[in-house]
């Protein structure tokens, strides 16, 4: 699959120059800015973006809830960038004023790195972003070399609890499932972050359990049902949610967690 990359308002706008006042309304995409040499040009951000740590001097102009549209026009800026299916309707009012805006929406791994080159080509910097992407690419291929043999792990990936929430089909967790050889216990889940019953993972009895988070808290409530597998042998791990969550380069990091996590998996019996 592809990026879905859309960019309203151009080449109508026809820049004499590429963008130099970037408002970046979602941490992927600040982070993306960042790393192909455009953190520079951002103006402005959403209040979630908080990597790298230099972004923390920019304006914030909205949150995952709103755009506040005096501020953001007060920036000036020449170029929005923002995620397509949770703020395009928010984004209508900028669009009717001719600003233009880039749209992002990394469906896989894979298509971050056509996200990545795109961008270099309308921000001028083609080279520094191809090979940011480039690099990307190369330690991607290699995790899926390294692990992407099929193994036979089950793997409950907890999101969230209370309410137990897991991940299936598109969600990047499921798919770095996926991609380190195991099999996700959640992946016929109609949505993509479904709420699971806990006779749903006691049934499926997971042989590794991982959460999003970085506090052990978050896996003590499994300790009282002993019989499951991954409890029987101590398969309970925690993954950067930062990283695993955010559709960045920095990703790779979390997926290589989540592979070495079932590979120690796959030894125990």
């Amino acid at each position: 699959m592809c990026a879905l990359l859309i960019l309203i308002g151009w080449p109508q706008i026809g820049w004499s120059q590429p963008p130099q006042r970037i408002i970046s309304l979602t941490p992927h995409l600040t982070e993306l800015l960042f790393d192909i040499g455009a953190g520079d040009r951002i103006v402005a951000t959403d209040d979630a973006s908080d990597f790298p740590p230099e972004v923390e001097t920019r304006s914030q102009v909205a949150n995952y809830r709103s755009i506040n549209l005096e501020a953001l026009l007060a920036q000036k800026p020449d170029l929005v960038v923002a995620w397509h299916s949770a703020q395009s309707r928010m984004l209508a009012p900028v669009a009717q004023l001719g600003i233009p805006i880039f749209y992002s929406e990394p469906t896989d791994f894979a298509s971050l790195a056509d996200e990545m080159r795109r961008l270099g080509t309308l921000l001028g910097l083609e080279q520094e972003a191809n090979a940011k992407a480039d690099a990307y690419m190369a330690r991607l291929n290699a995790i899926k070399s390294r692990y992407g043999k099929p193994k036979p792990v089950s793997v409950f990936y907890q999101l969230w609890y209370p309410p137990l929430t897991s991940v299936s089909g598109s969600a990047w967790p499921a798919q770095a499932i996926e991609l380190c050889g195991a099999t996700n216990v959640a992946a016929g889940a109609r949505t993509p972050y479904p709420q699971i019953g806990l006779e749903q993972v006691i049934k499926a009895n997971p042989s590794l359990i991982l959460a999003g988070s970085q506090d052990p808290a978050v896996l003590t409530h499994w300790q009282q049902w002993s019989m499951l597998d991954a409890v029987k042998h101590g398969q309970l791990r925690l993954i950067n949610p930062d990283e695993l969550h955010r559709f960045t380069p920095r990703a790779l990091n979390a997926v290589e967690q989540v592979c070495k996590a079932i590979a120690q998996a796959s030894t125990v019996h």
